[in-house]
């Protein structure tokens, strides 16, 4: 019998709501060590101004800020409100998809898969970098994944590491190639390959075309109301990942409008 049958909807989407919360204030965590490269798991967390070791009920997800409205307890320095809203984020991701997947195996996997899509985002944001130790676990694990779920093949697994990772590789070195400098960086080559392990060979066509006109749209958008020139660097793992969620939610519906002479 599924966890919570007897349970009413409201009471499960609740307990759902709130353990995304919960691993949402983890999510920060990984947020701003991994750049740091100090461990996730171990070690308090420090106000980043006074360097005050957090006590434990000022790190309540949510909760905390709200209580402290927005301000360290030691130093009264202003708290980052992207911690409130990465764990909130974090509560409805995990709810919509277990509407979405219900309580099942592509949950728990799509779940694991935008966990770190959240925290690869957030960091590339800041830092322009998608850190390895997300990237490259997150390959072996989809392929992994795609045995226990079974919704893709082993091998559609397998091609999307190698064309994944192949096509942004070949993009990267012909764009170098031509104009002498970098464009795309691994860390992007190395997250694709990890959306093709996790999303199948089929997805990789979808998710490129969707980040880049995503990425293209914001691009411009810089360009005409922030007078950004095309120099500027813009990175692309959010927008990789926006194009995976596009894909795993409406997969099929963009296949047919994208591609529809490959439909029957």
């Amino acid at each position: 019998m599924p966890p919570f049958e007897s349970v009413p909807p409201i009471l499960v989407w609740t307990i759902i709501f709130i353990f995304g919360i919960l691993w949402g204030s983890f999510f920060n965590v990984c947020i701003v060590r991994l750049p740091e490269e100090k461990s996730v798991l171990w070690g308090r967390s420090n106000c980043p101004k006074c360097q005050a070791l957090i006590p434990w009920f000022c790190n309540i997800p949510i909760f905390s800020f709200i209580f402290l409205r927005g301000k360290c307890l030691n130093c009264k320095a202003s708290i980052s409100f992207e911690y409130p809203l990465v764990e909130t984020f974090s509560g409805f991701m995990f709810l919509v998809l277990f509407l979405y997947f219900g309580w099942s195996k592509e949950f728990i996997a799509n779940l694991i898969l935008c966990s770190g899509l959240l925290v690869i985002s957030v960091i590339d944001l800041h830092h322009q970098i998608i850190p390895d130790e997300i990237s490259l676990p997150g390959i072996v694990i989809g392929f992994l994944v795609s045995l226990w779920v079974g919704k893709i093949s082993w091998w559609q697994s397998l091609l999307g590491i190698l064309i994944g990772g192949g096509i942004f590789l070949a993009i990267a070195w012909g764009y170098e190639k031509i104009s002498k400098k970098e464009g795309l960086g691994g860390g992007d080559i190395k997250l694709l390959a990890m959306l093709g392990a996790w999303l199948g060979v089929q997805s990789l066509l979808v998710i490129i075309i969707m980040s880049s006109l995503l990425g293209s749209i914001v691009g411009i958008s810089l360009m005409i109301f922030q007078k950004k020139d095309f120099k500027t660097a813009i990175p692309f793992g959010p927008f990789l990942a926006l194009g995976a969620l596009a894909y795993l939610f409406f997969g099929e519906q963009l296949q047919t409008i994208l591609f529809p002479n490959l439909n029957p």
